[in-house]
């Protein structure tokens, strides 16, 4: 497993996500965090209209990979934790890092949209 084979299936991830196909973007996930997916799917804003892979570290056994989705309502930044299972890169932990409010489109009142800062989870 190297940088860019973590890169291409985090890649894979983000298009499966925007598609709205859960059963391709959760492929990559262990055995281990399948047992608490809605857990992971929770952290997701769904549905997504833009992800995307904001960087890609090697640390220790694995890599940290920066995932960055934008909803209707929030955008978020998760941390997600790959190593080589099977000879596959697999996600094994996930965690948020960041999630802003998006800015709702003005409504005819001119009262809709709410600004706030980042929440750690």
């Amino acid at each position: 497993m190297d940088e860019q084979a973590v890169r291409e299936h985090a890649r894979a991830v983000c298009d499966a996500l925007v598609a709205g196909d859960i059963d391709r973007a959760t492929q990559d996930v262990s055995n281990e965090l399948r047992r608490n997916l809605g857990e992971v799917i929770a952290l997701l804003p769904l549905p997504a209209s833009e992800a995307t892979v904001e960087s890609v570290e090697h640390g220790g056994a694995g890599y940290n990979v920066i995932l960055r989705l934008v909803g209707e309502t929030e955008e978020v930044q998760i941390q997600t934790r790959w190593k080589d299972r099977d000879g596959r890169p697999t996600i094994v932990e996930a965690s948020h890092l960041s999630k802003t409010v998006v800015e709702a489109p003005m409504g005819e009142d001119g009262a809709e949209g709410d600004d706030e800062g980042s929440a750690s989870a």
